[in-house]
């Protein structure tokens, strides 16, 4: 008789420009999981904010604006849909402003607690890939795979700069090189949950490595790990 592999959850840490998003993607069709994004989960409450007009300080009000938003991902061939009450805000939330708001939105424990809160009911059957910043040691600490996707920050900002093909705009560079090392000491720094890898969780070092080599041994790690559950 033949033994279907586990519906693992897989979670995926590190900071800004490690690459979990790509990893996290490439590894949900290779494996047939979901791929949750909790990043577009935020930042579709930023953009929901921005267009509420609601002080992205204000930490009832967004709450409450939480409690009357629905946020869902809708699998595709080409990756999530994002939708924010129904509407498809894929393509706006991956906007700088956006981007910026989800980050300060993020700060707030009681919208984390939200989020979590949603996430979890997302996640609860397995079968799931979810890379963030606290997956593995909020949102999922029982994760069977855990892996803190790293590099160093100098190799992250290029990515920045080339992914937003800003090569030959030495200010435009900067700024995003500066945004993105905002965007680690809020992380790191916050009083709700930062940025840490799990004790348990396997690090991979994207510095030098190809995506294909990331891929490669995040499917090796995932791997042993469904293996040792078919046991």
């Amino acid at each position: 008789m033949i033994q279907a592999k586990p519906k693992l959850v897989i979670a995926i840490d590190g900071p800004a420009g490690a690459g979990k998003s790509t990893i996290a993607s490439r590894l949900a069709k290779t494996l047939g999981y979901v791929n949750l994004e909790s990043g577009a989960m935020y930042r579709a409450l930023g953009l929901k904010a921005i267009e509420s007009n609601i002080s992205l300080g204000d930490s009832a009000a967004l709450l409450a604006l939480a409690n009357r938003s629905t946020i869902e991902l809708e699998p595709t061939p080409a990756g999530n849909r994002v939708l924010l009450d129904r509407r498809d805000v894929s393509a706006r939330i991956r906007e700088q402003d956006v981007t910026d708001a989800a980050s300060r939105v993020s700060t707030h424990p009681a919208v984390r607690e939200w989020m979590v809160a949603r996430q979890r009911e997302m996640g609860a059957q397995g079968g799931v890939i979810m890379e963030g910043r606290d997956i593995g040691t909020v949102v999922f600490p029982n994760a069977e795979v855990k892996i803190f996707l790293d590099a160093d920050s100098s190799v992250r900002e290029g990515r920045r700069v080339t992914q937003a093909n800003a090569q030959d705009d030495p200010a435009r560079a900067e700024k995003l090189r500066a945004d993105l090392r905002e965007r680690d000491r809020r992380d790191t720094t916050r009083a709700a949950d930062p940025l840490k890898a799990a004790d348990d969780a396997i690090h991979i070092d994207s510095s030098s490595l190809s995506i294909e080599q990331v891929i490669a041994r995040a499917e090796q790690i995932v791997e042993e790990r469904i293996g040792q559950h078919s046991l």
